[in-house]
């Protein structure tokens, strides 16, 4: 996966909804630390812990499916306030009674019409583990969180298995020329080849 290409991932919501001074928020996890999410036959991706260490204090919106015009919060304007704890990255977002959209979306997490969580950045560092078993599985270390969102569907099956499947596809064809080179190399030094 191409590292500083701005990517998505999405997990189940632990979304709520909460009324404090007379102010309402949406509040859950975007993000969940160690955690094996599948993404597709034989790739597996986790979070690493410190991921989002060195990103909290950027300029991070939280936005509704990912869309940039229907912003519910930034962190700039201390209207999203984000943190880390054990479990994962942590987000509270104060809704704007004035903004149609925002009030639907707490409408939609109350009902529990939308129930997941995402967000958007790049990849600034991972690991990559090749299993025995022929399976992947990397792990995320270091990111730049641009966005958080609450969503409807998940945004990352598709682009993120497609992204991960060239990966490993690029990873197989290497490992079998690099199989090719040796076996000829054996052949070579027995004057086979």
């Amino acid at each position: 996966m191409d590292i500083g290409k701005r990517q998505t991932r999405c997990i189940p919501g632990k979304f709520k909804t909460r009324a404090e001074d007379g102010k309402e928020y949406i509040e859950g996890y975007f993000a969940v630390f160690n955690s094996d999410y599948e993404i597709g036959d034989g790739m597996t991706e986790s979070i690493d812990r410190g991921a989002f260490d060195d990103t909290l204090e950027d300029d991070i919106r939280c936005l509704t499916d990912h869309d940039t015009r229907l912003v519910l919060g930034r962190t700039t304007a201390e209207t999203l306030s984000l943190s880390v704890d054990e479990y994962g990255l942590y987000g509270r977002v104060l809704i704007n009674p004035n903004d149609g959209d925002a009030t639907n979306t707490k409408a939609r997490v109350d009902r529990r019409d939308v129930t997941q969580a995402s967000f958007g950045f790049d990849i600034l560092d991972e690991d990559t583990e090749y299993r025995d078993d022929g399976s992947i599985h990397w792990t995320i270390k270091k990111v730049k969180l641009y966005e958080v969102s609450v969503c409807t569907f998940p945004a990352y099956k598709d682009t993120n298995l497609e992204a991960r499947t060239a990966q490993k596809e690029d990873f197989e064809k290497r490992a079998l020329e690099a199989w090719k080179k040796k076996t000829k190399e054996k052949l070579n030094a027995k004057g086979i080849a």
